[in-house]
């Protein structure tokens, strides 16, 4: 059995997310914008989050496995409730597929947040 790494997990949960018709982008959690917007060295290119910055994988904290949280921004026009749903069975579909691939099957819960609605131009 192969060690888990949570860093590629994130890589992992981001790809599948992002696949799902109607996912705009991942949103960052508040420290992580906070954080990058007081950084000294901020230019256009390190302004820009990177996709696993909308997501957390860590150990679940109350039973066995890993917890994935994703931070979605939809496209306009779509259903939110469908497309996180459809996050939600991508993103577990693509973990479990991984750690079956490690021979490190374990349970995996995937909590999905819709954070808001990207109109015209706007992405994540």
């Amino acid at each position: 059995m192969t060690a888990v790494r949570p860093a590629t997990l994130l890589g992992i949960a981001a790809e599948a997310a992002l696949a799902v018709p109607g996912v705009a982008g991942l949103h960052p959690r508040l420290s992580r914008r906070l954080a990058a917007a007081a950084s000294p060295t901020r230019t256009d290119v390190a302004h820009r989050a990177s996709p696993e910055a909308g997501i957390r994988a860590g150990r679940a904290p109350d039973r066995p496995g890993w917890h994935i949280e994703v931070r979605c921004v939809l496209a306009e026009g779509r259903r939110a409730l469908d497309v996180a749903r459809n996050v939600h069975d991508r993103v577990g579909a693509a973990v479990l597929s991984h750690l079956a691939a490690l021979d490190a099957v374990e349970p995996v819960t995937v909590e999905v947040a819709v954070t808001r609605i990207a109109t015209g131009q706007d992405v994540a």
